[in-house]
């Protein structure tokens, strides 16, 4: 696997965030946020893997020794601490906080409790907090470089699906050798892992989170299909809801309606605006065509190093949007016992308006 080098403007801003939040250590476990410092995930194991961040100086690796030559090319960036098998890797920890001096440390989610409490534990006179608050808002807003990255993993995507519907058939197959026939796709256009293919056929799109299974796809079926997949860490998601054949009674209808909505939302995406605006700009064309009772989830959430992130387009979040944010628009409609339609695009907030990610066609599909 080939990964991203590290971006030091991303250290940079997390120091001065520190600094802003009485801040002195930060202990990251792998994860997403340690892939956004150092350009890969990291192994998440019984074996102790951590970023570690001060207010100075480079900032450590500190890893299973095992493990060491995975970090290799990233020693002129960070100080690497590798520790054996038999070692005690909390206690460079411990000597970490203790020779910086580090009064408040602050641990990201992922960084598991099995170390954190034995840390604790040496540590007593240290306080300890949660890094999220100060990670979300690194996350939240992507640079040029993130942009690209979804721009390129939604392409590849879109290229995936246009491939399908011209070459495909829906009629006769099973949901899950549909998807694992758009997950072959997926990989064939240069995606490095197919994160999650929901193939939700007839009565079973009516559940916006179906488990695919082997139902066979009848003629007439609506199908949802959710998916998505990475580039260099970075993910796709779309939604497009195709019929096999001609669509039931009523079908159409709804299909409109939540495409209307759809148009709705984007149209509200801008700077500025309170995440929660854009959920009911959406919520208000369904609710008007009748449909409101059926839409069961929040409009969208944020898309990055990992599918659902900071900020959610939600009822109660009044935070407002911001230029780089890269935010799902995927309002959908249910009817229990019968079908469901979901339209979904990934949108970039621009500095004036909005940009969408995905560009394959909205328009209601019949497939063989």
């Amino acid at each position: 696997m080939t990964y991203l080098p590290p971006n030091p403007q991303r250290l940079e801003r997390a120091r001065q965030l520190m600094a802003s939040t009485a801040i002195d250590l930060m202990l990251l476990g792998p994860s997403a946020d340690f892939r956004y410092f150092t350009g890969r995930p990291g192994h998440l194991s019984e074996r102790l893997t951590a970023l570690v961040i001060g207010r100075e100086g480079p900032p450590a690796l500190v890893v299973p020794k095992l493990e060491a030559p995975l970090y290799a090319d990233l020693e002129s960036s960070f100080r690497l601490i590798a520790w054996a098998d038999g070692e005690d890797p909390i206690a460079q920890l411990v000597t970490l906080a203790q020779t910086t001096g580090s009064r408040a440390i602050a641990v990201n989610d992922q960084f598991w409790s099995g170390f954190l409490l034995q840390l604790q534990d040496r540590l007593p006179e240290r306080s300890f907090r949660r890094a999220s608050p100060l990670l979300r808002r690194l996350r939240m807003t992507k640079d040029a470089e993130e942009i690209a990255l979804l721009h390129e993993a939604s392409r590849r995507t879109d290229a995936a699906w246009e491939y399908f519907c011209a070459h495909e058939r829906l009629t006769g197959r099973t949901e899950r050798e549909v998807a694992a026939r758009l997950s072959e796709l997926l990989l064939a256009e240069g995606l490095h892992e197919v994160a999650f293919c929901i193939v939700a056929s007839g009565p079973n799109g009516a559940s916006p989170h179906h488990e695919t299974g082997d139902r066979v796809i009848q003629p007439g079926d609506p199908v949802v299909i959710d998916f998505g997949g990475s580039y260099y860490g970075y993910y796709s998601d779309i939604t497009r809801t195709p019929v096999a054949g001609e669509p039931p009674s009523g079908f159409a209808d709804a299909y409109e309606a939540v495409l209307e909505a759809q148009q709705a939302a984007f149209a509200a995406i801008r700077p500025g605006v309170p995440c929660q605006d854009v959920d009911r700009a959406a919520r208000q064309v369904l609710a008007e065509r009748g449909y409101g009772p059926y839409f069961i989830h929040r409009l969208g959430h944020g898309v990055g190093l990992t599918v659902h992130e900071d900020p959610y387009l939600v009822e109660g979040n009044d935070e407002p949007l911001g230029p780089g944010m890269v935010v799902s628009d995927e309002p959908g409609v249910y009817i229990p016992g019968q079908w469901g339609v979901r339209i979904e695009d990934l949108v970039v907030v621009t500095e004036d308006g909005a940009e969408r990610l995905n560009r394959v066609s909205h328009e209601l599909l019949r497939l063989p």
